[in-house]
């Protein structure tokens, strides 16, 4: 089973850890509840921003009242909140954790979306559509639960051709990079690749590349790391002493440091692209 929300580094050592080590029961196990916790109060888990999502959204030409639109590990919705405002159509949220998605339905109801917004408990590896059934695909900071070439390849026959999928994915900016950045980026995600290479893989999976575009430094600073401050606060106070908690939290300060040291070397990539006829 994936986890289908996108909170970046930091899930991605926590979550691959336990792909890995599934038949150990390590303080990973328990983990999750505790991520899910942690970023439940922040509107984006994950790099992104209203703005990333918009401009993404405006390479996509074929939405009408009919289409029909997922968002695979959509957390807490941010994104597609963004995304039912100003798209028509009715979209499907579908996250690994129960929390993220109760909380996505509350966001929708909120804003009066929930006619044509609705989240559902799901995993990416065993998506609830029928093949040819939707219009759009869309995933930030998600794709990688799965693995960038493998969602590409699997979600495919989900699409109408025609139909467009739009996903940001970790990339690499440079062929080289310091030690520091090139290991952690191994164990945590070692599917990550330059730019170029990841263009030929949405190619290789039987797309017409549309557009390709890196998320910029804010989308990290006030987006992503600034909202985690009053997480960590909240979330420390409610488990004070807790190990493992204290361990989430170094973990997260330990991301954004990395970040701001090697920015320049890696970040997201949004890629939009269109399923052709092979």
């Amino acid at each position: 089973m994936y986890n289908d929300d996108g909170i970046v580094m930091l899930s991605r050592v926590y979550y691959i850890h336990k792909e890995m080590s599934n038949e150990n029961k390590t303080i990973h196990e328990f983990d999750f509840n505790l991520i899910c916790e942690y970023f439940l109060n922040t509107e984006r888990q994950e790099p992104g921003s209203p703005e990333g999502t918009l401009k993404a959204l405006g390479f996509i030409d074929n939405l009408t009242d009919q289409s029909l639109i997922a968002d695979l590990g959509c957390g807490t919705g941010g994104q597609t909140m963004v995304l039912a405002q100003h798209a028509p159509g009715h979209i499907t949220g579908l996250d690994f954790f129960p929390g993220f998605i109760d909380r996505f339905n509350s966001n929708a109801r909120g804003l009066n979306l929930q006619d044509r917004v609705k989240g559902i408990v799901g995993s990416m590896d065993n998506l609830p559509f029928g093949e040819e059934e939707l219009d759009l695909i869309w995933s930030e900071g998600a794709i990688y639960n799965i693995g960038f070439e493998r969602g590409l390849n699997e979600w495919r026959k989900y699409l109408k051709t025609g139909g467009y999928i739009a996903v940001s994915e970790s990339a690499w900016f440079t062929e080289e990079r310091p030690a520091e950045i090139h290991d952690f980026w191994m164990e945590a995600y070692p599917q990550i690749d330059t730019i170029p290479n990841q263009v030929a893989l949405i190619q290789k999976a039987g797309y017409l590349p549309v557009a390709s575009f890196i998320l910029p430094e804010t989308c990290w600073t006030d987006h992503y790391f600034a909202p985690l401050v009053k997480a960590r606060e909240k979330f420390l106070a409610k488990y004070p002493g807790n190990k493992t908690a204290e361990e989430l939290v170094a973990m997260s300060h330990h991301e954004e440091e990395l970040y701001r040291k090697y920015k320049e070397f890696y970040g997201y990539v949004f890629y939009i692209a269109k399923k052709i006829t092979l």
